[in-house]
C-alpha cells in the first residue's frame, strides 16, 4: 500500500468528503414542497379555528360574569335601601332550595353556595 494511504495504522478512503449530491427528481421535490405547504395551511386552520372557540368559550364566560355582577349590584343597592332580597334571606337561613332563579342563570346558585361557605368556613381538626 501507499505510505500517504496508511496513517497511524488506518486506511484512508479516496473520494469525496460530506453528503452525496442527492439524484432526486425536481419534479418530486416540487411535489413535496408542495405537499408540505398544504399541510402547513392545514395546521395553520386547525390552530385559528381552535383559538376562534377559545376566544368564542370566553367572551360566553365574562357575559354571564357581568349578568352576574349586575344582580349583585342589585343586591347591593336594594340592601342600601334597607330591603333584603329574597336570595340573601334564602342564604342566611340555609334554604337554597327556595332561592328563585333569575332566567337562565344557574352560575348564579353555583356562586351563591360558594359565597355561603366562604362566609363559614370549615373548621380544621389540627
Amino acid at each position: 500500500m501507499d505510505e500517504n494511504k496508511i496513517m497511524a495504522g488506518k486506511v484512508k478512503k479516496p473520494g469525496k468528503r460530506g453528503r452525496k449530491p442527492a439524484k432526486i427528481d425536481l419534479k418530486a421535490k416540487l411535489e413535496r414542497s408542495r405537499q408540505s405547504a398544504r399541510e402547513c395551511r392545514a395546521r395553520k386552520k386547525l390552530r385559528y379555528q381552535y383559538l376562534e372557540e377559545l376566544v368564542s368559550s370566553k367572551e360566553r364566560a365574562i357575559c354571564a360574569l357581568r349578568e352576574e355582577l349586575e344582580m349583585y349590584k342589585q343586591w347591593c343597592s336594594a340592601m342600601d335601601q334597607g330591603k333584603i332580597p329574597s336570595e340573601i334571606k334564602a342564604l342566611l337561613t340555609g334554604d337554597e332550595q327556595k332561592i328563585p332563579h333569575n332566567g337562565s342563570n344557574t352560575k348564579a346558585s353555583k356562586n351563591s353556595k360558594t359565597t355561603a361557605a366562604i362566609d363559614k368556613p370549615e373548621r380544621r381538626n389540627e
